[in-house]
């Protein structure tokens, strides 16, 4: 991450489930949305099976320490279409560009895998996250399957 040098990427394993439930759990908390590790949040219960063997990409945005500070993960739903899942960041990493890169780089790997399209759902409560799809150029469709989320958007690769 050029413009932030002292974060850095990796892809996550199932190691990396508790650290990253709890970062995704407390952001929700923070905006009034309740986590659902049986329903909505069980990709994060186990990443390896829902993102890596599926095809998928899951990614962790960490600073030198190892704390992590970000999640976004690309899951696969159909041979053209991908779903961007999870990308949530940690306060202190909000406001810095992060988000912008991220959605950047998950469209071009989505591209580099084939896919034409890129769909996600999300709260409306989550604005800063709903003005970066919008202003990206993601298209509202009213296809939402999450029952926390109530606005959903496709993008044409």
């Amino acid at each position: 991450m050029d413009e932030n040098p002292e974060i850095f990427l990796r892809s996550a394993s199932n190691e990396d489930c508790e650290r990253v439930q709890a970062l995704v759990f407390g952001v929700l908390r923070e905006y009034g949305l309740e986590p659902d590790l049986k329903g909505t949040d069980r990709d994060i219960a186990d990443i390896e099976a829902h993102y890596t063997q599926r095809g998928g990409i899951f990614e962790l945005i960490e600073d030198a320490q190892g704390n992590l500070l970000g999640t976004c993960g690309l899951y696969p739903i159909s041979a053209e279409m991908v779903e961007l899942r999870k990308m949530y960041f940690a306060r202190g990493l909000r406001g810095r560009g992060v988000g912008k890169q991220t959605l950047q780089r998950m469209i071009e790997k989505a591209r580099a895998l084939g896919y034409k399209r890129l769909y996600l759902e999300t709260a409306s409560v989550l604005k800063e996250a709903v003005a970066l799809y919008e202003k990206f150029g993601f298209v509202p469709t009213d296809e939402t399957h999450t029952p926390r989320c109530d606005t959903a958007y496709t993008f044409n690769i």
